[in-house]
């Protein structure tokens, strides 16, 4: 096997090995056909297969009933920060919850599309924390309630559901989807971009209830249109069909595992490991989330100075350790721990985290 890292990185993530090493073996030749997945036409029935099997092993994994549609798209979950407002305001303006950098761009988009409202907002703490349940108020005109769930960047995540009322429940939840267990049946619309936990860059999940559909306006273009793309299951346009097929991958891999549940109690374990290593050094490593709000995916932490910092990225890069230096909108150092970081590499991380303490603290 060739030489592989700890890939700490926060997007693209980590993949497991077993769907890489699946990707390989079916690279020039899938299922004997004599040509690539990434050859295949969209209209191929093996590919119709590949297509409706991520379909319905992401739908078991998430528990997805049939008042709801899974569709695939491209555009990154940037693109679905305008296509949730062209979808779904429908003349009515919005509420948006800004919990750091993906959701103010869920807003500025919102806000150049129709009405958008900013019912609450964590800059002033430099997005260290995620609102509890008793500080949202939303008005029961809204089209819509759109919060991100994880914030990749601050490293703050939610752990409960906002409470909406019957103002439906839109959620960007690109960097934790598959991770957890949730009760998917609490939101209208759910999308994620794959890079993270998924699958590779290049395709968007996006789960919509179906009565929502209802509201998408036909002056909006067909590809941008969840009724149109649900009419066709996603085959509207030529969808991105290499992803769709490692997206496929991965969802057999987790289901592989025990399911979601196996995942979320994995994941519990690698984010206590680092958040008590954090805690237990008498201030030298300093989180920046909120205690209540810390995220399972991206730990972010500073240490004393700004020159520790490069020398802890320097010497964990040596020591083949990738992706830990933090991003720019709040420095220090961040570990993206996603689904296929494995245990062992947040061991090694924790352990590295000791012995720098040790000689430099």
């Amino acid at each position: 096997m060739s030489h592989r890292i700890h890939n700490f990185s926060a997007g693209p993530g980590a993949l497991p090995l077993p769907v890489l090493q699946q990707a390989q073996r079916d690279m020039t030749d899938f299922q004997g056909s004599g040509m690539s997945i990434m050859e295949s036409s969209h209209r191929w029935p093996l590919y119709d297969q590949v297509h409706n099997e991520a379909i319905a092993d992401i739908s078991t994994l998430l528990g997805l009933s049939d008042d709801f549609q899974l569709l695939f798209m491209g555009g990154g979950a940037r693109a679905q920060f305008a296509l949730v407002p062209m979808n779904l305001l429908a003349g009515g303006s919005a509420a948006y919850v800004t919990t750091g950098r993906w959701a103010q761009g869920a807003l500025s988009e919102g806000s150049k599309v129709g009405g958008a409202t900013e019912i609450y907002s964590s800059a002033a703490s430099n997005h260290d924390h995620v609102p509890q349940p008793s500080e949202l108020s939303v008005d029961g005109d809204a089209a819509y309630l759109h919060y991100t769930s994880n914030n990749t960047v601050y490293g703050t995540q939610f752990h409960h559901l906002p409470e909406a009322g019957d103002v439906p429940l839109v959620c960007d939840m690109s960097s934790d989807i598959l991770s957890r267990v949730i009760d998917v049946d609490r939101f209208a619309l759910i999308y994620a971009g794959a890079q993270k936990n998924m699958g590779p860059s290049g395709v968007t999940c996006v789960i919509v209830r179906r009565d929502m559909l209802e509201r998408c306006p036909d002056a909006i273009p067909e590809t941008f249109n969840y009724r149109k793309m649900a009419a066709k299951n996603s085959l509207l346009n030529t969808p991105p069909v290499f992803p769709i097929y490692m997206v496929g991958l991965v969802a057999k891999h987790l289901l592989s595992l025990g399911g979601l549940e196996a995942v979320q109690a994995v994941n519990e374990h690698k984010a206590e490991l680092l958040y008590r290593t954090i805690d237990n050094s008498g201030g030298f490593f300093r989180g920046h989330a909120r205690e209540d709000s810390r995220s399972r995916m991206n730990v972010t932490f500073r240490l004393p100075s700004s020159e520790l910092e490069a020398e802890f990225v320097a010497n964990s890069e040596a020591v083949d350790m990738r992706g830990l230096k933090g991003h720019s909108s709040v420095g220090g150092l961040r570990a993206s721990i996603y689904n296929s970081v494995p245990l062992g590499s947040v061991k090694l991380l924790v352990s590295f985290m000791e012995d720098f303490q040790a000689s430099r603290g």
